[in-house]
């Protein structure tokens, strides 16, 4: 502490601002606890190679590892050993979790992920080195953001398999009602006019309103660029282990696109009693009525949203025919034709959901929230030229995935959780490296001594020791 102390006025004696001292001690900050962590690592390292040796494992070699923590770059010693098979370990690699030739700690790879799922990846490295000691390069966040993404959608993998092998559904939440809603993205490929679809469904319970701001009740997003029947069983093993959903009324929106049509919702929630209600999406019935008609206001486009919103298709193919009778150009009668035909074909789940059943929520809402949810795609995927391979996509939106839904870190890390047995051997390892680095207790010295002199002062060894005194 004293040592730190003295560091510290040295500091202060050699900046004459506080900017310029700040960053000192920041960067002795980590100095002292990256050098302090490597030396407890390190004892760590020499009580499990002596762990190791009384059950006849031999050493190879000790070599110098470091690992790049969010408080700085960790420099220890770690031994290769060979165990009784003459197979090679790194046993303290292996008792504290790190990958081969990790350089990286877990925390930090997941919060490089989580940084690099809101601004690129060049731009990452620049937040990272002016706000941390971790310096990477930019390709290796991308690495790292295929690594993170890969747990998450690996998780969701093991998910749908869980559901298909288990005998009985799981136990989840009731709820009276579940509001679903699909749709999908494009983003652009590294192959040459090629595309990725981002398959992306948000799940919710309801409406949360505070103040003028209303948000969605319990969450939970499905992303992925997987062929379509992949992304379904994602959507259905989540519900399946979510919720209990035999007395459940569900509710779901889409645009009505290939991939998702109202059975694929049918299918995916399958376990409801009741039959699911799929609905037209709004905005895109007013987008395909804005590409038709124009988007300058007229009494046509009025009549025809009073048709939809009545259900009256009489009135709406009037409007309709009255629009057209009034067109020259060939395309935009093609335009007209191409609009009537989308929403003949999904003239049945033209409705509001609140008409349709017998007692909605008091705060029930209409749907519509996947166009602004898309954008959390869109702004990070779509900007600047980007393109993107298919990991590096897939990897992406699983990342932006868990962090919506609160399960990156967990599914991430659940490979350095440790068991209660392995834990006890931490802490049993630990107590013995703290009993073998007890500071020795610091001399005093001699408070009074003498030695004995069995021959005259005045000789040779008497004067000796005169001079001692």
């Amino acid at each position: 502490m004293e040592t730190i102390i003295s560091r510290l006025y040295a500091l202060i004696k050699e900046t004459n601002n506080l900017v310029d001292l700040e960053e000192s001690i920041r960067l002795y900050m980590y100095e002292v606890f990256a050098s302090q962590m490597g030396e407890v690592f390190t004892q760590i390292n020499k009580v499990i190679k002596a762990e190791k040796q009384k059950l006849g494992w031999t050493v190879e070699r000790e070599d110098w590892k470091t690992v790049q923590f969010t408080f700085g770059a960790v420099r220890f010693r770690h031994t290769l050993m060979h165990d009784l098979k003459g197979d090679s370990h790194y046993p303290f690699d292996e008792w504290a979790g790190l990958r081969k030739s990790q350089r990286y700690s877990p925390l930090t790879e997941v919060k490089v992920a989580e940084l690099a799922s809101e601004s690129t990846y060049r731009a990452s490295v620049q937040t990272l080195k002016e706000w941390t000691p971790v310096t990477m390069s930019h390709q290796t966040v991308g690495s790292i953001v295929k690594r993170v993404g890969d747990a998450q959608s690996q998780a969701d993998v093991e998910m749908a398999a869980e559901l298909e092998e288990a005998a009985p559904l799981p136990v989840g939440k009731e709820v009276d009602y579940l509001y679903t809603e699909a749709d999908g993205v494009f983003v652009r490929s590294t192959k040459k006019k090629k595309s990725h679809e981002v398959r992306h469904a948000i799940m919710h319970e309801g409406w949360v309103k505070n103040g003028k701001r209303v948000s969605l009740s319990n969450q939970h997003v499905i992303m992925t660029t997987k062929p379509t029947d992949d992304f379904w069983k994602e959507v259905q093993s989540y519900a399946a282990h979510g919720y209990s959903l035999e007395n459940t009324q569900v509710v779901t929106n889409s645009d009505g696109g290939q991939g998702y049509t109202a059975e694929r919702f049918q299918e995916a929630f399958s376990q409801s009693r009741y039959p699911v209600l799929n609905q037209l999406d709004a905005y895109h019935v007013a987008q395909a009525l804005n590409r038709a008609l124009g988007g300058e206001k007229s009494e046509f486009k009025d009549g025809i949203r009073k048709a939809l919103k009545q259900h009256d298709w009489q009135q709406f193919i009037l409007w309709l025919d009255t629009y057209e009778s009034t067109l020259e150009n060939a395309k935009q009668v093609e335009k007209v034709n191409g609009f009537r035909t989308y929403i003949q074909h999904n003239w049945d789940r033209i409705f509001d959901w609140r008409e349709k059943v017998e007692d909605p929520p008091e705060d029930a809402r209409g749907l519509g929230a996947m166009e602004s949810n898309q954008r959390r795609v869109s702004f990070r995927m779509k900007r600047r030229g980007m393109h993107w391979s298919a990991e590096g996509s897939e990897a992406m939106v699983k990342v932006k995935q868990g962090i919506l839904n609160n399960t990156l870190r967990d599914v991430y890390l659940t490979s350095q959780k440790r068991s209660a047995r392995k834990q006890r051997d931490v802490e049993k390892t630990v107590r013995m490296t703290e009993y073998l680095n007890q500071p020795t207790r610091p001399s005093i010295g001699a408070k009074e001594g003498s030695i004995s002199l069995y021959t005259a002062h005045s000789s040779a060894i008497g004067n000796l020791m005169k001079s001692f005194r």
